[in-house]
């Protein structure tokens, strides 16, 4: 995973009390634009909010988009070995392969959308521990795993959309939301890459057997991704926290994506609000987990696939709303007479 300098959680709990807040100078900038433009108030609807909001957490007036990145973790869960996936624990490394030949679904959307792709290997060849049994990570492990996601949010990004590619980390995700909302195992746990019928439920009894395992360490986020994530949740977790340090706004993909910043959530809401969920997967678990963080995807087009895929997807809709809010003639710049 590179020369990353090992942390630890109490660390990671210092830097989340340092994190920046909203620009609302560059709000209201953008606010007072909008009421400007050739168009009745409110017409563009959530293109609107998305402008202001970009404006908000990038802290400059207008935003842009000139240089946005698709970051995709990639890590191994020893879980998978209970066969909770239709998938080997091989194919991890091998979509990695493919990521890297260009021969991915996220490969076709980058450049469909201009955006910029790194994938990020996360010890491919040493999966997790198996979190029925004991923890998934040490607390150095999960912390360097955070530290390292902090990599990919490098100065001079405007917008970072994460994913991940890992097999069996829709069952991570479900134990971590199951962990942290309450409510029935089966709540949180869906088919991942097509398990159904008593492989489901073979699955969704992991889940509770992991969850009821850990159930000493529910009150603490942080300690509920040490025991339940997977090294490519915890770097997303990282990623985020270092977008926030550099202004960056985050689009955030599916299920495992969002249960990952979930964990950020849990500690204060405030923590992701400079992240907005791309779409609506196809996953059962994530519409819930969605209502337990008030967000409101982009899009829900029955998507599952991962690897940053619907992130990226929405990122046609944030430039759109970008290139509105500052490309749009006012009232008084086209001759155009306002609201009466």
């Amino acid at each position: 995973m590179g020369d990353i300098t090992a942390a630890s959680l109490d660390e990671i709990r210092q830097i989340l009390t340092r994190l920046p807040g909203p620009d609302e100078d560059a709000a209201a900038k953008a606010a007072a634009r909008e009421a400007q433009l050739t168009k009745p108030p409110g017409a563009l609807a959530r293109l609107e909010v998305l402008s202001q909001w970009m404006a908000r957490w990038q802290g400059r007036h207008p935003p842009r988009i000139e240089r946005p990145r698709a970051a995709v973790f990639a890590g191994s869960h020893g879980v998978a070995a209970r066969g909770v996936s239709a998938y080997p624990a091989a194919v991890t490394a091998q979509m990695v392969a493919n990521f890297r030949a260009g021969g991915a679904a996220i490969n076709q959307l980058c450049r469909t959308f201009d955006a910029e792709l790194r994938v990020y290997e996360m010890g491919l060849e040493q999966p997790t521990a198996d979190f029925t049994q004991g923890p998934a990570m040490a607390d150095a492990e999960c912390a360097t795993a955070m530290a390292f996601g902090m990599t990919a949010v490098e100065d001079g990004l405007d917008v970072i959309c994460l994913g991940e590619m890992g097999i069996a980390n829709t069952t991570s995700a479900a134990a971590l939301c199951h962990a942290m909302f309450g409510g029935a195992a089966a709540d949180w746990t869906g088919p991942g890459t097509g398990v159904e019928g008593k492989a489901l439920h073979a699955k969704t009894k992991v889940v509770a057997e992991a969850v009821a395992l850990h159930r000493e360490a529910l009150d603490d986020p942080l300690e509920i991704l040490r025991r339940l994530g997977g090294r490519e949740l915890a770097a997303i977790a990282g990623a985020i926290i270092a977008a926030r340090m550099g202004r960056v706004p985050v689009l955030l993909d599916g299920y495992a994506c969002t249960a990952a910043a979930a964990i950020l959530h849990r500690i204060a809401p405030h923590l992701i609000d400079h992240c907005v969920v791309a779409h609506c997967s196809a996953e059962p678990g994530h519409r819930r987990l969605l209502e337990a963080i008030g967000q409101e995807p982009l899009l829900d087009l029955g998507m599952r696939l991962g690897e940053a895929s619907g992130a990226v997807l929405a990122l046609g809709l944030l430039r759109a709303a970008v290139n509105c809010h500052a490309g749009m003639a006012t009232f008084a710049e086209a001759g155009v007479s306002g609201k009466e």
